[in-house]
């Protein structure tokens, strides 16, 4: 029987659970998870016979060591500040390993050991990274075997609130991490157009937005991601003119958006003096002229010429940011100060239904005609528990630990799923649970 060992019963991993413990008879797999919620963790395993929850403190390196002894697969879902750790007593232990995270410096550098003692540590295999690569190196491998010349790659993936829940005037809700809505885009965004390299700093990324439109599912605004230039070497597209990754947004966010990056109050590196008695409205205020004869408000829409009664003012307002409600956090940073309003605003519903949203837009030249491709695909999630935040994360990487415990994947070393042996299966397998691209090509 192949022990498979899971570390992390967040939200990404009901669905990557649910897929292992289905495929658990037939393959004589078993699953042990661990979480330091340990009731958590029995939750996901719902008394399945396949599989069995234990509780961890991730910290202790120890007892670490001692899960992932005997084990065929390691699947961290833990946050990525953790990963290396893991992957550097996977190495010792010749265990494989698998995560839907970025590949870090650290984990890269494990490479020649990873491949000379035959294991495969997996990476990359959520959404957005994972099933991003696959849908573009899919297209792009097509595009090349027929003999295409790609002269251009965008690309935008979004976490948004499913047409049903959207509810209010952002448009958006809270389906990830909120802390990292809170601080996305910090630092320069980096991207090439028409052969000529362009950076955008923090401070302007919200006011250079593209718009596009998902068949079926309306308009969008998409802002760049910090590093986009990257992905010629992934792609192997080195010589392509034009490359840009962004996030996407529903019209109007990225305008009101950029009033908080404005005033500072993503800045996550000091604290406020005497946050816990502040409120909301003395916190945008910190930010503002002294003048005491003119309203929080008046102040605001003075300094960032803002239409009084606009939209951006109107959204500002539903957030309750000009209100006298006490913030109530101890040495807080206006990063954190802004999550707790946002969350109190963006959470999920009990009805809620979340959306992932991804479009890739190929230029290519053929016969000396000029095509563009445009793949496009949005899933909707069950529920607040079964979010297609979590399916789009944990599904994938499901598929791709079953497909290496099956024997399947026959490459070694540290990969992320860039080659047909991985995105050729797990689409297909994707598209039964009804996560579809839906392509369009015109000649230009």
């Amino acid at each position: 029987m192949k022990q498979i060992l899971v570390l992390g019963a967040g939200l990404s991993a009901k669905r990557l659970v649910d897929y292992l413990l289905k495929n658990a008879g037939q393959h004589k797999w078993f699953i042990t998870l661990a979480d330091i919620n340990k009731a958590l963790a029995e939750k996901k395993i719902n008394n399945n016979p396949h599989g069995k929850a234990i509780g961890l403190d991730v910290k202790n390196d120890k007892a670490i060591a001692e899960l992932i002894h005997g084990k065929e697969v390691v699947v961290s879902l833990l946050p990525a500040i953790f990963h290396d750790a893991v992957a550097v007593e996977c190495l010792k232990q010749g265990v494989n390993m698998a995560t839907a995270s970025y590949v870090s410096p650290a984990m890269q550098a494990l490479d020649a050991e990873v491949k000379a003692k035959g294991l495969v540590f997996l990476n990359e295999l959520g959404v957005d990274p994972g099933i991003d690569h696959m849908s573009a190196m899919q297209l792009i491998d097509k595009i090349s075997e027929k003999g295409g010349k790609l002269t251009s790659f965008y690309s935008f993936t979004g976490g948004l609130i499913a047409p049903e829940s959207d509810t209010n005037p952002w448009h958006y809700k809270f389906t990830w991490n909120p802390r990292n809505v809170v601080l996305a885009g910090q630092g320069v965004s980096q991207f090439i157009k028409n052969g000529r390299y362009k950076y955008i700093p923090y401070h302007k990324l919200f006011d250079r937005i593209l718009e596009r439109e998902v068949p079926g599912f309306g308009k969008f605004e998409i802002y760049p991601n910090r590093d986009s230039l990257k992905y010629r070497k992934i792609y192997k597209l080195d010589d392509i003119q034009s490359m840009y990754r962004g996030t996407m947004r529903r019209p109007g966010f990225a305008k009101a958006w950029n009033v908080f990056v404005q005033l500072g109050c993503t800045d996550d590196s000091y604290t406020l003096e005497g946050s816990e008695t502040m409120t909301y409205k003395d916190f945008i205020n910190t930010f503002l002229r002294y003048e005491l004869q003119k309203s929080v408000e008046d102040k605001l829409v003075e300094y960032l010429g803002l239409e009084p009664d606009g939209e951006v003012i109107q959204k500002l307002r539903w957030l309750g940011i000009f209100e006298d409600k006490v913030i109530g956090l101890p040495h807080a940073t206006p990063a954190q100060i802004l999550q707790k309003i946002l969350i109190e605003k963006w959470s999920l519903n009990p009805q809620d239904k979340d959306m992932i949203v991804m479009q890739h837009e190929f230029g290519y030249e053929l016969n000396d005609k000029k095509y563009q491709v445009t793949s496009s695909m949005a899933f909707i999630g069950k529920d607040t528990v079964d979010t297609a935040m979590a399916f789009t994360v944990g599904t994938p990487l499901a598929i791709a630990v079953k497909l290496l415990l099956t024997g399947k994947i026959k490459d070694k070393g540290v990969l992320i799923p860039t080659q047909p042996e991985f995105y050729n299966p797990i689409l297909q397998e994707l598209k039964e649970y009804g996560l579809i691209f839906v392509e369009e090509e015109v000649e230009l």
